[in-house]
């Protein structure tokens, strides 16, 4: 048990009983035969009231703003109707209890309609801030595989991203998951994004947050986090080219790590020099395959024999491909 918390729920207990005593002391403190009634009740009083906060241990705030917000929207219904001309007319202790019923009703439905509806409604309101206008605070929903990747990081240090972090709690829960697998390499990864997050919370200049949210347990977990960047009006960050392209579908404004780690790379001229390991033959006999930082492929002619070796070479055409483009070279003179 938290030590605070405890401290401060024994000082809750205390204060019900001083205040049983002092209400004890201003109605007659001369009968000091109901002073062990009065404590008694006020002690009551304050371990129900305790009972009460643990039983509402998993209950958060939002769930608490949606509640507030359906008991307000309830009480305001039950006004309205009350104050129709439907209840102007008829007997007074009748009209009281349909009233007082209208109330209790609409605000038990009200409260009810906004705790099943709170992931649409309390995806917004956490993040509503009070900005100069024209001031646009971004939010990032950051996936799986961004903080596998890791590269966030860096990116987030050289302040070239600044916006608030979010990582939705099935996120988390995701790569616990992947770190309790049996097999090394997703373990490996699992852990490696685990170590991520926990370096982006170390990140002074960056608010970082873990966004709690019961979206339908079913759903895919792409699903879910376009869900909850289209209604926090996020951006994504991945460096999944498919989820990027759902999102995009979606209407979601997307950022991909890879993405911009291929635009980060210099273009490759024809005429130009290169060193690059050569790592395979190519189709074409006596040809050599090299890859670019990017990941583009460098089909070298004649080079077959220097497999294994790093060569220079001269660019003779660059094409493009699906995966960004294809380098076609000869052996550097």
């Amino acid at each position: 048990m938290n030590k605070t918390l405890l401290v401060v729920r024994v000082l809750f207990l205390f204060l019900c009983l001083a205040g049983a005593y002092l209400l004890w002391y201003a109605v007659g403190y001369e009968n000091t035969e109901k002073l062990p009634i009065y404590l008694v009740v006020g002690g009551l009083i304050g371990t129900l009231t305790i009972l009460i906060d643990l039983l509402l241990k998993g209950f958060s705030l939002r769930g608490l703003t949606a509640i507030t917000f359906g008991l307000g929207m309830g009480a305001v219904v039950a006004f309205l109707i009350s104050s129709s001309p439907l209840l102007e007319k008829g007997d007074a202790q009748v009209i009281y209890l349909v009233r007082l019923s209208l109330f209790v009703i609409c605000m038990y439905l009200g409260s009810v309609i906004a705790l099943r509806g709170r992931d649409d409604f309390n995806l917004v309101i956490p993040y509503v801030r009070f900005v100069p206008q024209k001031v646009d605070s971004a939010i990032v929903v950051v996936d799986t595989s961004a903080l596998i990747d890791g590269r966030i990081i860096g990116i987030i240090q050289s302040r070239f991203l600044i916006a608030e972090l979010v990582v939705p709690r099935f996120v988390l829960d995701e790569l616990q998951n992947i770190a309790d697998s049996a097999d090394p390499a997703r373990q490996a990864k699992g852990r490696k994004g685990l170590e991520v997050l926990n370096e982006l919370r170390k990140i002074p200049h960056i608010h970082f947050t873990i966004h709690e949210s019961e979206i339908g347990r079913g759903q895919q977990v792409d699903a879910k986090l376009i869900f909850v960047a289209e209604s926090l009006k996020a951006k994504l960050l991945t460096t999944d080219y498919n989820l990027a392209r759902l999102a995009e579908f979606q209407g979601v404004d997307w950022l991909n790590i890879t993405a911009l780690a291929r635009a980060l790379n210099p273009d490759v001229d024809v005429g130009e020099q290169l060193r690059l390991s050569l790592v395979k033959t190519g189709r074409e006999s006596g040809q050599a395959v090299g890859y670019l930082g990017d990941g583009s492929m460098v089909v070298v002619n004649e080079a077959a024999h220097m497999i294994g070796q790093e060569a220079r070479v001269e660019v003779t055409s660059v094409l493009p491909s699906a995966g960004g483009k294809m380098v076609f070279a000869r052996l550097s003179l």
